[in-house]
């Protein structure tokens, strides 16, 4: 059965509210060569992990732990001619990270329970993902950022599924595993606006299309949860994207 993730994200050239080119720019700043070795933590749609393969000639591990959207991650790598540079790995986050050989780079870009534990804090996040990576080795994280203090309500309804905090508290957890920051940005609220917009009209004209599918309550619901929790939060939610380095 489709999710609204599946219909939300097809079709967008990366699963968050940032630019690709932004997320390119932070990239090259790593000075990484073609062959690096990359995972992308949380996939999706393998969109972004793609766009890094053709982009920058790397090879990427697609790690997604979804079925129906790994299904749909292989589709897009297939759609792309990029099966010999995009691997697309089904499982949990914590589990493949931990098995497969640290790579030169980390993308992690609105990744959920990526430690294992269920709603990991930033501090877990951090040290996982630290001890992951090789000496010198690169983390791209990017996440919801608290701009201003949330209601109570708002708070509550986000840390269900992931714990955020503001812009120097996704700085000082990362300092505090080890990281070293070496660029950060904050998203306009432009690219926020068009995101939630765009995510929004994909899931409403899915179900204008769809009414009586089985699934239709079920991404409905999800897609009132989303335009609430963006809607109410618009003034205290951003969207922050980090790039740290291991110490060599």
């Amino acid at each position: 059965m489709l999710s609204y993730n599946q219909i939300a994200y097809r079709g967008l050239p990366v699963c968050n509210p940032v630019e690709p080119g932004r997320i390119e720019a932070a990239v090259a700043a790593t000075g990484l060569a073609a062959g690096a070795r990359v995972a992308d933590v949380g996939a999706g749609t393998a969109a972004l992990a793609v766009r890094l393969a053709q982009r920058f000639g790397f090879a990427v591990t697609a790690i997604e732990y979804n079925p129906a959207m790994a299904a749909l991650a292989r589709a897009s790598v297939t759609a792309a001619g990029a099966q010999g540079t995009v691997e697309v790995v089904e499982g949990a986050a914590a589990d493949v990270l931990s098995a497969m050989e640290p790579p030169q780079l980390i993308v992690a870009l609105g990744a959920t329970n990526i430690t294992g534990e269920g709603v990991p804090t930033p501090e877990s996040a951090f040290g996982f993902l630290r001890r992951r990576l090789p000496p010198g080795g690169w983390l791209l994280w990017g996440d919801l950022t608290w701009t201003a203090e949330p209601p109570a309500p708002l708070r509550q309804i986000t840390d269900l599924t992931n714990i955020f905090t503001d812009d120097a508290g996704w700085k000082a957890a990362a300092a505090a595993a080890g990281l070293e920051l070496a660029w950060s940005e904050l998203s306009a609220q432009e690219t926020i606006d068009a995101f939630t917009a765009a995510t929004d009209g994909a899931v409403r004209t899915w179900l204008e299309a769809n009414p009586q599918a089985p699934e239709a309550d079920g991404i409905r619901m999800s897609a009132d949860r989303v335009r609430a929790v963006f809607g109410f939060g618009r003034p205290y939610i951003g969207f922050g994207l980090y790039l740290f380095r291991a110490p060599a």
